[in-house]
């Protein structure tokens, strides 16, 4: 056996191929490592690709819970910085499709749908909706936690009552209840600020 002479070095720092094969294998060890090393760099990436910072957060955390499902087929022929940085781009993708049917959603909720006959907004149109959109946000915000989650689970999630109740662990009822009221305050709110 040898030992190492007193005073010299711990192994050197593991590449980033090492860390990844290794996450394959199962070391979340190697994942923290690999997590720390390229954090930063993801994050202002993601921030500078136009996604809010807070929404930042969860890229992140997404981008490495992929990478563990991933880990196994990264081929090392490639730099896993930029098969890092892959990942992170399409959880970003992901983020804007599901922030766009979203967005959809509300507006569809909300009324501003438009008919195919006006495909070209009017100016007018589009201030209309904006301050629309605005208020509802607004009036979204405001909304207790509870009828939140629900509208957001039932009317942009599209779940059914009862997937809902299963998810938030409440009887059906009381889905239907807070959807009621959540509903019932934004529309009171849409109706003070309507065009």
């Amino acid at each position: 056996m040898i030992v190492p002479a007193r005073g010299s070095r711990a192994q050197p720092p593991a590449s980033d191929r090492e860390l990844i094969a290794a996450i394959a294998n199962g070391d979340l060890d190697a994942l923290g490592v690999l997590f720390e090393r390229y954090e930063p760099a993801l994050r202002r990436y993601l921030v500078r690709m136009g996604i809010a910072r807070s929404d930042a957060d969860d890229l992140i955390q997404a981008t490495f819970l992929d990478v563990v499902r991933a880990s196994p087929r990264f081929d090392p022929q490639y730099s896993a910085r930029s098969w890092l940085f892959g990942i992170a781009s399409m959880m970003a993708r992901r983020h804007r499709r599901s922030l766009g049917r979203a967005a959809a959603r509300i507006a569809s909720w909300i009324g501003l749908q438009r008919s195919q006959a006006h495909a070209q907004p009017t100016p007018a149109d589009v201030f209309d909706n904006d301050r629309t959109l605005r208020a509802f946000a607004r009036a979204f915000d405001r909304l207790a936690p509870k009828k939140r989650e629900v509208f957001l689970l039932v009317t942009l999630e599209g779940f059914s009552g009862e997937e809902a109740a299963v998810a938030l662990g409440i009887p059906v009822n009381t889905v239907w209840t807070r959807l009621h009221h959540a509903r019932r305050e934004l529309r009171s709110a849409l109706g003070e600020h309507a065009p």
